[in-house]
């Protein structure tokens, strides 16, 4: 009980918790009704930054979801020129968070960062396809531990104005270490080569840092799934 009363909240969050918190003060000495609205609002706030610890596989060739969300879209397409991987066809995995979702980004497998690459953009809402092209985002591309290149982008969407990301080029990451957040709805896509083994399926919540979406080591055949 008390874990879930006192849940880490990530440091990015501070200054905006204290934003609403004042101003929910001035809607209560406004008025009382107001104000109750503006706290409702402000333990939303605290709510939708929290950070909580989370329990990484760590199997080589493992790939982890770096979103909490809904796998929106497994699709094979050619990545986006900004993570500079070539022509030829990968897996991409579309991950959407929604305001309710834990917004604080993982590394979805160990390696070095190669590459990182802020596009501007517009705020379509991120579930739609034409965001991966369109809406300002952050790729990043990431070499592994096995000389692997995989990428995987933080898109900003319809509310989420701001990407933060804490890494830097020819950084080494271990599978699991947050990166990042994206502030107030969102998305992430993951891009795999087009030999990899898709562990997750259109329509599954994941956990960042510890749902397996991928293993670059299975033999077996990508998983299908339904919602029942």
């Amino acid at each position: 009980m008390l874990k879930l009363l006192f849940i880490p909240i990530n440091r990015a969050g501070w200054p905006f918790i204290l934003l609403f918190f004042i101003v929910a003060v001035g809607l209560f000495l406004a008025s009382p009704y107001l104000g109750i609205i503006g706290f409702i609002l402000t333990v939303w706030c605290i709510y939708f930054f929290r950070d909580p610890s989370r329990v990484t596989p760590k199997r080589p060739g493992l790939v982890i979801s770096p979103a909490d969300g809904i796998v929106q879209k497994i699709s094979t397409v050619t990545p986006p020129k900004e993570l500079q991987l070539g022509i030829d066809s990968m897996k991409r995995v579309s991950i959407f968070m929604n305001v309710f979702d834990v917004h604080v980004n993982r590394i979805p497998i160990s390696g070095t960062i190669t590459q990182l690459t802020y596009c501007k953009g517009k705020f379509f809402n991120a579930s739609l396809d034409k965001a991966s092209e369109f809406n300002e985002r952050l790729a990043i591309t990431l070499q592994t531990n096995e000389n692997i290149s995989i990428g995987f982008v933080q898109i900003a969407g319809l509310v989420a104005r701001r990407i933060k990301c804490n890494l830097n080029e020819n950084q080494s990451v271990n599978t699991g270490e947050r990166f990042g957040i994206i502030r107030f709805g969102s998305r992430v896509d993951v891009y795999l080569p087009l030999s990899t083994t898709i562990f997750c399926v259109k329509g599954q919540k994941t956990v960042a840092g510890e749902t397996v979406i991928a293993d670059f080591d299975s033999k077996e055949e990508s998983r299908l799934g339904d919602m029942i």
